[in-house]
């Protein structure tokens, strides 16, 4: 989808085109809450992920 704004357009004129849109659509993702089960800290997993790159390095 291309949408082409243009200088001094209505917030009125956009907005109805945004209903059409597939990105609008909403999901409910309380359905996922405790869904996954972890032994570990999720903070300490994702600090070893993120220097993982830096023992890589040296």
């Amino acid at each position: 989808m291309k949408l082409i704004l243009k200088k001094g357009q209505l917030l009125e004129e956009i907005l109805p085109l945004n209903k059409h849109s597939k990105i609008t659509k909403k999901r409910n993702a309380q359905k996922y809450v405790g869904v996954l089960n972890l032994k570990e800290d999720p903070l300490e997993i994702q600090r070893r992920m993120r220097n993982d790159w830096e023992q890589d390095i040296n």
